[in-house]
């Protein structure tokens, strides 16, 4: 049975993510906050499985206009949940309300589950649900005075890959450290460096995309425990995606950090990832760094220097970081930094800029 999903995306990501859709095999289109597809269920455990920049799969179950709480009652009761829903189904409400009439999540919550227990309430014959069998997580998200009204088929975000334990003072999520590594010119065959690795986020995306692993190969998803979802399909699919993640390919992917204790949470970070010895890591003062290799694409997310005192090391950190590239022949230099004067500090215009947002936090990504 094809359905319609809803790949969510950062702003700024939606075309990234569309373009990962149409390379697994199917038409999307992209919108504000995410993407559109039609598939089977199969099809959106797939797309768990692959999609890099995607925060979530939901799967869409109506969406329309509503600027009254008993418009949302409607349009929820309107939706078939028999068909998907199973008699013990536990189905937690979460919404999200953004520039619309209705601008309080907890009362759209509320009626959201009023209007589903009504409406199961005919099917099932009983005044009670105890929801203690599979969880069915319901998502009320809310722009523009236009609902979705979807089940999460993802569980926990996408970017929940299984390898990071702790993120560090400045966390970059996979999903936006993967975009960063596609927006880049870096491709296989050149050699990465990343001066400023942290806790190695950039690093271990890169190596999943080299060594062409599946970021959702280590972890479960909410949908596997779904009736609809066939599971022997499912593990097929993941027996696939194990088959096909070819370890041997990393090579020249390379960081390192001032920071001993970054240092230590990314070499664990590497190891969790399945990756160990395929990247390398060191403690190295990025001011004390010789020219690279020439070709080298340095990609990085350096401290932004949010105060006063930090922002003047940080705009040291910006000169240094250019240095090292006019230094070595023929590199490219990619950086995220929410400081809005990056091209002023090292007095050059980057070749290509991009906004992007590191959670609600306005950034530039620059390619010099």
């Amino acid at each position: 049975m094809s359905l319609t999903w809803w790949a969510t995306a950062a702003f700024g990501l939606e075309g990234q993510v569309r373009r990962e859709i149409e390379a697994l095999g199917f038409s999307a289109q992209a919108e504000s906050g995410g993407v559109r597809f039609s598939g089977t269920a199969q099809d959106a455990f797939l797309a768990n499985l692959w999609l890099r920049t995607a925060d979530r799969v939901l799967l869409l179950m109506a969406e329309g206009k509503v600027t009254t709480y008993e418009e949302l009652f409607q349009l929820v009761r309107s939706i078939a949940w028999e068909k998907y829903l199973p008699r013990d189904a536990a189905f937690p409400v979460a919404a999200q309300c953004a520039r619309s009439q209705l601008m309080s999540p907890r009362d759209c919550q509320a009626i959201t589950k009023k209007a589903m227990v009504e409406r199961l309430k005919a099917t099932y014959r009983t005044e009670w649900f105890q929801e203690t069998g599979a969880t069915y997580q319901v998502r009320v998200l809310l722009h523009n005075d236009v609902a979705r009204i979807c089940l999460d088929s993802s569980g926990e975000a996408l970017n929940r890959r299984g390898y990071r334990t702790w993120t560090g003072e400045a966390p970059l999520r996979e999903t936006l450290a993967a975009a960063l590594v596609n927006l880049s010119p870096w491709r296989s065959g050149l050699p990465l460096y990343d001066p400023c690795c942290g806790t190695g986020t950039l690093l271990v995306e890169a190596a999943y995309l080299m060594a062409n692993r599946a970021p959702g190969l280590s972890r479960s998803f909410a949908m596997e425990s779904w009736r609809m979802l066939d599971a022997s399909a499912a593990r097929a699919l993941r027996e696939q995606a194990q088959s096909q993640h070819r370890l041997e390919d990393i090579q020249g992917i390379a960081g390192s950090d001032i920071d001993p204790d970054a240092l230590n949470l990314c070499k664990k970070h590497i190891k969790q990832a399945s990756i160990s010895n395929r990247i390398t890591v060191t403690q190295q003062d990025v001011y004390s760094l010789p020219a690279l290799q020439p070709g080298t694409v340095i990609l990085t997310n350096p401290p932004y220097g949010e105060r006063m005192g930090d922002r003047r090391q940080a705009e040291r950190l910006y000169q240094r970081l250019y240095e090292l590239h006019t230094a070595t022949p023929d590199s490219r230099l990619c950086v995220f930094t929410a400081h809005a004067g990056f091209e002023r500090v090292v007095g050059k215009k980057a070749a290509r800029k991009r906004r992007l947002y590191n959670g609600r936090l306005e950034c530039g990504f620059l390619i010099y």
